[in-house]
């Protein structure tokens, strides 16, 4: 008999990832689990849902088609039951727009009786003597306490915008991307504008303020660290890498050569769409053809090192660094957008677990093959954390799927869903059991 308010395992966080988990979990009927999220809604990035935009992967990769393309809570099926599956086939275009896919999102949500909103996780408290771990929660803004029983944790609470620590003493007078959209009007009424960033928020801020320098007449400056605006590399043999064999290859590993290839790989998974530089480029050509007074500057090699606000002037005084030249320079701005990514925090809740988890030596979670970061490898499960561990495929929404599979096959011992081992053509690594593996000193012999 199950205990009151006592589950299989209990997800905190609905983005994407747990909510393609709650998805394939659903038709799992000796599966009972329950979603949590302090949200009031699902709302997948409001401040950056630019009009025509859309992912960088195609509708397959949904929340659960590549477990299962039977599942009904497909995209296919979604836009069949509303109607419109043959607009988006003569439409021709795989890419689903971001609108879409949050709408998609909500639809999936309303069929879930599993998912809570407005669900608060306070504490969680592990219970040594019973083996279960006490999620304590705030329902409904403070009018509802509730303590839920579960032997298994995921974790999907997700990123917080990233702050620069020059931009951190003046963050509440700064706009980051992912609140863009809730500040466009007021920043098209200042004179000068400056996006910093490389990554496709960045690239998709400029482009829309683009669209109307010539109209609202105001200065538009894109600034960079980066040592160009690297495209998202999109070509096949590359796109193997997403796989799981490459997550395998890359998880075995010494943690100092992860580290390393990871800070070498961001234009795998922070670059641009090629199709959008282009098109920057191209609008660029064309108001500058019918104006070329316009100000538009872009600049790379350019990191941001100090932030100040001038009163007198109402402007921000910028300090950049020239990396390859090794000089610095100022800059003056009357609006700042920091398009500078997003980074994770571990949530307050679980820091009366925090001995139950496994730490590297840089205090990131020593994330296990099976997603688990307890001593146990059994209890605590994480999605979009593994970065470190796993590689660049982890925050990739066509590999979520991959990870939902695994982690059911945790939870249950059984592989309702059946995961792929071998995917790719190509070999990432060396067999020691297949080849012969010189050591250093014979290969100088």
């Amino acid at each position: 008999m199950k205990k009151m308010n006592s589950y299989d395992f209990i997800a905190i966080g609905v983005g994407p990832f747990n909510l393609g988990l709650a998805a394939l979990t659903e038709p799992i009927k000796e599966l009972d689990g329950l979603f949590l999220d302090q949200a009031t809604s699902f709302d997948w990035h409001p401040g950056m849902m630019i009009e025509g935009t859309t992912l960088q992967i195609p509708f397959i990769a949904d929340l659960v088609s590549l477990a299962d393309p039977t599942n009904p809570y497909s995209f296919l099926n979604y836009i069949k039951q509303q109607g419109r599956i043959y607009s988006f086939y003569i439409r021709e275009n795989f890419l689903l727009l971001r609108q879409e896919y949050n709408k998609y999102c909500q639809w999936v949500i309303e069929q879930l009786p599993n998912v809570y909103f407005e669900s608060k996780v306070e504490r969680i408290y592990y219970k040594e003597e019973e083996g279960i771990y006490a999620v304590h929660v705030v329902h409904n803004n403070n009018q509802e306490k509730q303590v839920y029983q579960t032997k298994k944790l995921i974790l999907g609470t997700g990123t917080s915008p990233h702050i620069p620590q020059c931009c951190a003493h003046k963050k509440e007078e700064l706009i980051h991307s992912a609140q863009y959209l809730n500040h466009k009007a007021d920043l098209q009424k200042k004179k000068s504008i400056t996006v910093i960033g490389s990554g496709q928020s960045a690239a998709e801020i400029f482009y829309d303020l683009l669209q109307d320098i010539d109209a609202k007449n105001y200065e538009l400056n894109w600034m960079t660290r980066s040592a160009r605006y690297f495209p998202l590399e999109y070509t096949k043999l590359t796109l193997e890498m997403t796989s799981p064999e490459y997550v395998d290859y890359f998880y075995n590993l010494p943690a100092q050569k992860r580290d390393e290839i990871i800070n070498r790989q961001k234009h795998l998974y922070k670059g641009i769409n090629g199709d959008l530089i282009n098109a920057i480029y191209d609008l660029i050509y064309t108001k500058k053809l019918i104006d070329p007074s316009l100000k538009i500057n872009l600049r790379t090699h350019s990191e941001l090192k100090e932030l100040a606000i001038d009163p007198t002037h109402d402007m921000f005084d910028l300090v950049f660094h020239q990396q390859q030249q090794d000089k610095y320079y100022s800059h003056q701005t009357e609006s700042v957008i920091l398009a500078t990514g997003y980074q994770y925090k571990m949530p307050a809740f679980l820091e009366p677990i925090k001995g139950r988890i496994k730490w590297d030596n840089k205090a990131r979670f020593d994330v296990n093959r099976n997603y688990t970061i307890d001593q146990n490898a059994t209890e605590i499960f994480v999605q979009n954390v593994e970065l470190h561990t796993h590689g660049f495929v982890t925050p990739d929404l066509g590999m979520a799927a991959y990870r939902n599979s695994y982690i059911i096959k945790e939870l249950t011992g059984i592989e309702y869903y059946p995961i792929e081992k071998q995917i790719a053509f190509q070999d990432f690594g060396i067999d020691a059991k297949k080849e012969l593996c010189l050591t250093d000193l014979e290969h100088q012999i």
